[in-house]
């Protein structure tokens, strides 16, 4: 069986650097171009090297070589390298994973409308078990509508985590308030705020360490709380789902896709 060629973007990255390192691992995977900043310290310097898996003879570049052709392009860099890679993706109808966060509203727009052209994966996170638990929170969300509960989501990253809150939180309130109607998200609370109104989402990002990144979602009514909780041990979990997100994209025609399409939801 032939295997599915991808291309890194954002391969001097600390999850860059792990999703080759896996992918390497992986028989039904081959890696054929290593993207990043012209102006990363290990610009040029060949990838497998970069990754601990051993010389592969694919030099980190700026730009996709038009000799590779990748069948797919796995985007975990910054929002600003998303936007870069999704234009290559467009014009040669390459599809794209993105797994990178932290973009604004109108880089969103613009990234949905590539599906247009390719297909296009575009998740929080690539995480299985996140995935699995937006759904969850989908369906408590449901059952609990107009029963007096309040909603307070509670993230925790390493401190080099340059987004707060977190996508991945973000996108749990999201969920939350188009199925429960909150109106506002409040980012922590300070002083003398009153008593807590039932159409907001309580939102607090703590960051320290090294912790991979944790989700608590609360559900809390008088007399009871539910708490759904997901914690991430190892950058391997996402590397691992960004991967899994690869193999299903390659070859699918345009259109956007979700990580609940990998999961079969």
């Amino acid at each position: 069986m032939s295997k599915i060629r991808y291309a890194m973007n954002g391969a001097c990255g600390r999850m860059g650097q792990r999703i080759i390192a896996l992918g390497h691992e992986d028989h039904g995977l081959s890696l054929v171009a290593a993207l990043d900043s012209g102006k990363h310290p290990a610009f040029g310097k060949d990838a497998g090297e970069l990754a601990g898996v051993g010389k592969l003879e694919i030099p980190i570049t700026s730009e996709l070589p038009f000799d590779q052709h990748p069948e797919v392009v796995i985007d975990f860099s910054t929002p600003e390298g998303s936007m870069e890679i999704l234009k290559t993706c467009v014009a040669r109808k390459i599809p794209l994973v993105v797994a990178t966060t932290g973009h604004s509203a109108e880089q969103k727009r613009e990234i949905e409308a590539a599906a247009h052209a390719t297909a296009l994966l575009l998740s929080p996170s690539m995480s299985l078990v996140v995935n699995l638990l937006f759904k969850l929170v989908q369906q408590a969300s449901q059952a609990l509508m107009g029963k007096g509960f309040d909603v307070e989501i509670i993230e925790r990253h390493h401190r080099m985590k340059k987004d707060s809150p977190s996508g991945t939180a973000m996108q749990f309130a999201r969920i939350i308030q188009e199925t429960m109607g909150q109106s506002k998200i409040v980012h922590g609370r300070e002083g003398i705020v009153g008593e807590r109104p039932l159409d907001e989402i309580g939102m607090h990002a703590i960051r320290g360490g090294d912790n991979v990144g944790e989700h608590t979602i609360m559900f809390s009514a008088l007399g009871e709380t539910m708490e759904l909780i997901h914690k991430g041990y190892s950058r391997d979990s996402y590397a691992r789902g960004a991967l899994l997100a690869a193999k299903f994209l390659a070859g699918k025609p345009a259109g956007r896709y979700t990580m609940y399409d990998v999961l079969g939801l």
